[in-house]
């Protein structure tokens, strides 16, 4: 495309010089426009479209510097060159108020002309693109989360973004010639000294470094912040170092809910005892030093005598509040050594180490029956709670902690047929658990054939709009003689005697079945949520399995939900994700359900292809009462939530439960306050009515 060019100029022997000139250059004919006056081409520059302007400063209506000055503000990204004579000041001063050059007039007719045009354009070409590519830079750098420092070989700062501002407390031009250690202080937030300068590193070894680890940056005002990140050199065309970037970030919100989410995956969230799986790895630390040293340990089981009735009676915050009261007691029997730990609900479990005889261990839990059986007070009520311990003794009831806990779990039981509030030591003739075990597990492997397997199906809703958005298959065993059997009761040893796998197998298979069903019947499709144990989760074809399901089934995959725990999940992260993906990519929806009960690292958690974080119901619970429950739930819901991911609330069971998910923006829920787990057919009338609007939002 030819390059159009105005030549403004009150001279025609000089216009048609040019106009000649330029109309026959070697490299492609130039577009010429000739006006006489400054008026004429002022107007005819606002229309656009000129790539280069020639000016004789001598015109009819203008006169001097001042025509040069008049186009320059017309077109300031023009290019301009003045027409002129040998010596000619004013042509000088010209290229120093803007103008690209100027052109002899006794020079017109050179061959040069077209080609100085040519250049000029397509510098100023040039110029243009790397304007916008240096305000492309500009806007990118300061709209990025991440804080950014420029600094020369020498660590003289030459550029921080808005971030880095903000972050360093030292704006850009108060920055601007400091060394870098002025603005950039770090130190190692765990001795406080110096780290060494980050650009004599990058330096050093020429290439791109991290951070050292705890790095903590001394902000302008003396407050300190924990970053972490990269530096690297910046290098000319020829590879040469010429400065260094240092890009960092704030991780101390991170940093804090990390510890927090590691407290939680070892701790009870109620009483802040050690869990399960910490007190599984003291027992087994425990053992090894009684090895060592040739001596016994003891582990009690507890379970509260008759808290279920006053968790029923006085509800469930009274109840949280007794065993608070009971944890402060029994932690103030035992000593430092030992550990108390909350197994879930009002199951305790206590391990005394350090050679404890069964002498020892049965003081000690002496002292907790008297302890325990003192009144607590309770919301200003006189509560009365009893306890009933098991003991345990290494290595005579077992050899590992898992064993030394079902010894003394066997115990607990037959103290309470000993008319509770009593302890009793293991003996190997104590198998009721063990014999109620065989019968489940008999039982259970004529379950499926027999059908006395059910699906009930508790619906999940939208906290704003109380619609049912979908639903939960939970699974039920309707026993001849057992009557209804909850999950909670067989299905480990569902998982330990291998039964899981087909078993769960059958609840996905009539999940899916189902939901094509009521699909068939006329209902609007929603999602049906299933939950995959871990056991069926690593089996080889369980993606062929449910594929297969989907097909025979033929309900569509978008409709079928997998809710898998995090603990599961974070077993093998990356064969996790593997999984995941091909599950995803069939266009089945993905949940990671009890999330916050487990150990899922949130760099993982990121990768994995979910569309929906469930919230475990142990955190809902409490956050009407509970401080930190309430900042872990409103902490998940906003990381879910700019994950662009579906965040559930379990265990919705009151109006200030409600209220608060809705006011921290929390999707969708489901619990008793809307409906408790429900048969097909009730479902299949509770949709039918009306819009399927349910509990009291």
């Amino acid at each position: 495309m030819a390059n159009r060019i105005i030549i403004i100029t009150n001279l025609p022997g000089d216009a048609d010089t040019l106009t000649a000139v330029l109309g026959s250059a070697r490299d492609g004919p130039f577009e010429v426009e000739w006006v006489r006056h400054l008026s004429t081409a002022l107007k005819r520059l606002r229309m656009g479209g000129i790539d280069a302007i020639l000016v004789d400063l001598s015109l009819p209506d203008s006169h001097g510097i001042a025509t040069f000055d008049q186009l320059f503000a017309a077109a300031p990204h023009t290019p301009i060159m003045t027409l002129s004579v040998e010596d000619d000041a004013l042509a000088v001063e010209a290229v120093q108020r803007g103008a690209q050059g100027y052109l002899l007039k006794e020079h017109l007719v050179s061959s040069l002309v077209p080609q100085t045009l040519r250049n000029i354009i397509q510098r100023k070409a040039v110029e243009d693109a790397f304007y916008k590519e240096k305000a492309r830079a500009e806007i990118a750098l300061n709209s990025i989360g991440d804080a950014v420092i420029c600094t020369d070989m020498e660590g003289i700062i030459d550029y921080l973004n808005i971030a880095a501002e903000k972050m360093t407390g030292w704006s850009r031009l108060d920055a601007s010639g400091h060394a870098l250690g002025d603005v950039f202080k770090i130190i190692n937030g765990i001795t406080g000294k110096p780290e060494r300068n980050t650009v004599e590193l990058v330096l050093e070894v020429n290439k791109s470094i991290g951070l050292p680890p705890d790095t903590v940056l001394v902000r302008r005002d003396g407050s300190h912040v924990s970053i972490e990140d990269s530096a690297a050199p910046i290098n000319d065309w020829d590879g040469q170092p010429t400065g260094v970037v240092i890009v960092f970030h704030d991780v101390s919100l991170a940093q804090s809910m990390a510890k927090k989410m590691a407290h939680l995956a070892q701790h009870d969230f109620l009483t802040n005892l050690p869990n399960r799986a910490l007190l599984n790895d003291r027992i087994a630390h425990a053992i090894i030093l009684s090895k060592r040293n040739n001596s016994q340990l003891a582990v009690l089981f507890l379970d509260l005598d008759n808290f279920k009735h006053i968790n029923d009676s006085l509800g469930h915050a009274t109840g949280d509040k007794l065993l608070q009261s009971v944890t402060q007691r029994l932690s103030g029997c035992v000593r430092g050594s030992d550990t108390v730990s909350r197994q879930g609900g009002d199951e305790f479990v206590i391990l005394l180490a350090e050679g404890k005889s069964e002498e020892d261990a049965a003081a000690t839990a002496n002292k907790i029956l008297g302890v325990l059986a003192l009144p607590h007070s309770i919301d200003q009520d006189e509560l009365y709670v009893t306890t009933s311990i098991g003991i345990s003794i290494y290595p005579a009831d077992g050899e590992d902690a898992e064993t030394l806990i079902k010894s003394a779990d066997i115990a607990m039981y037959h103290a309470k047929e000993k008319g509770r509030n009593n302890f009793q030591f293991f003996r190997s003739s104590m198998n009721i658990r063990a014999v109620e075990r065989q019968l489940i597990e008999a039982n259970l492997r004529t379950a499926l054939e027999k059908n006395e397997f059910v699906l009930h199906y508790q619906p999940k809703v939208n906290l704003d709009t109380g619609l049912v958005t979908g639903v939960e298959a939970l699974l039920r065993w309707i026993h001849p003689d057992l009557g209804m059997v909850l999950p909670a009761r067989f299905m480990r040893i569902a998982e330990d005697c291998g039964l899981i796998v087909p078993i769960g197998r059958w609840v996905l298979l009539e999940a899916c079945t189902q939901a094509k069903r009521w699909v068939d019947a006329g209902l609007m499709p929603i999602s049906i949520a299933v939950n995959i144990s871990a056991v069926e989760f690593r089996q080889k074809h369980f993606f062929e399995g449910v594929r297969t399901i989907l097909n025979d089934t033929g309900l569509d995959p978008g409709y079928l939900e997998l809710e898998i725990t995090e603990s599961v999940l974070m077993r093998d992260a990356q064969a996790s994700a593997a999984i995941l993906q091909e599950l995803k990519n069939m266009g089945v929806q993905l949940a990671v359900d009890d999330f916050g009960t487990g150990y899922s690292s949130l760099s993982y958690l990121e990768r994995f292809p979910i569309d929906v974080l469930k919230i475990d119901q142990s955190f809902v619970r409490d956050i009407a009462i509970d401080t930190d429950n309430g900042i872990i739930v409103s902490a998940v819901i906003g990381m879910g939530n700019n994950l662009k991911l579906r965040v559930i609330a379990e265990g919705i069971e009151n109006q200030a439960q409600l209220s608060f998910l809705k006011s921290q923006n929390c999707e969708e829920g489901q619990g008793y306050f809307f409906s408790h787990p429900i048969t097909a057919d009730q479902f299949y009338e509770l949709r039918s009515i009306g819009n399927c609007q349910i509990g009291g939002i």
